[in-house]
Order: C-alpha cells, then structure tokens, then sequence
C-alpha cells in the first residue's frame, strides 16, 4: 500500500517538476495515487503527498457515486478563479487529524493533460473548485498552513501536534486527543 507522506516532511514544500506529458509510466503513478486517495477517504491527492515531486494530481469529488472514476490532471494550471472567497474548513491527507479554515474563491477554471497527453479544461466550484484549488498548490509546494491566515495557522499547527499526538491517520479531520 502506497504511503501518505505527512507534514512536516519537506517534499510536500517542494515545488514540481513538469511530468512528461503522454509519458507511460504516469499511468501506474496515477493508479496508485488514486488507491492511496479512496483507501483514505480523499477527494484529492498530489503526486508529492506520495513522495514523488511531479506535476500529477488526481480528483474524485463525487461522493454519491459507488463508481470509482478519477479525473487525472497531468501539469495542471489554474488559470482563472471567481467569486467573493469563501472561508471553510479543509482536511487534508497529509495533516490528518484537523480541518483547517482556508479562504478561496468558490470557482476556479484549469488546464491540463490526460494521460494519453490531450489537452483539457475543467470548470468547477463548490467542493470540485476548492480541490483543485488545494491539489495545485501541493504542486507548488504550499500546504494548508501556509494558505491559512495567521491566527488560524498558529492554531492549525498546535492542533496537528496534538492530533499527531493522538495518532491521527489520513482521511480523519478530527481526532480526539487520548485521555491522560
């Protein structure tokens, strides 16, 4: 089973390489991204939240479907948000444990790659516009503490050391901490 690579490690602050588009070897990547992501109840995963620092992100907001189909971005790039930001609270795979308050704009419009290296775009808001918005900037090195104001970062970070603590795994966005 793939591993979910947790903050602090650095590879999750490191900027991506471009993926090689229509490489072969980036179908077996997305595959296990995509294991690694409905095996911990993510919508989303980034290359580097698996320890490889490519430009590679997979995507599945659909949570009424039994049918697992995820869109795979090769090289994404947002191109356009819109909308007033809208301020809710994220998880993430790799800060397991705690939900943290991000502001983003509810609309985000990207370009990418499928894997058979045709070139798309994909429209989305609400919980798809908020992922892709969070999956690029892992891309880009930038984690939700970072995206975080900085009252809700101080917090964030004292909650993920007590989550950790506590032994959160990734998919949990809350853990009670274990009683003394």
């Amino acid at each position: 089973m793939t591993t979910i690579v947790q903050s602090p490690d650095p590879v999750l602050n490191a900027v991506c390489e471009p993926c090689e588009v229509g490489d072969k070897s980036l179908k077996k990547l997305a595959r296990e991204m995509a294991k690694a992501m409905y095996a911990n109840d993510g919508c989303g995963l980034a290359a580097p939240q698996i320890g490889v620092t490519k430009r590679l992100v997979v995507v599945d907001c659909d949570a009424e479907s039994d049918k697992k189909d995820p869109l795979v971005l090769v090289n994404p790039v947002l191109l356009e948000t819109r909308g007033e930001p809208v301020t809710e609270g994220e998880g993430c795979l790799s800060c397991p444990g705690i939900s943290v308050p991000i502001a983003r704009p509810p609309w985000a419009r990207v370009r990418y790659f499928d894997l058979k290296g045709e070139e798309w775009e994909i429209e989305g808001d609400g919980l798809l516009g908020r992922c892709l918005q969070h999956e690029i900037d892992h891309l880009d090195g930038i984690t939700m503490f970072e995206r975080a104001d900085p009252l809700a970062r101080i917090q964030a970070l004292r909650d993920y050391e007590q989550a950790r603590a506590a032994g959160a795994k990734p998919g949990e966005t809350s853990v009670q901490p274990r009683v003394r």
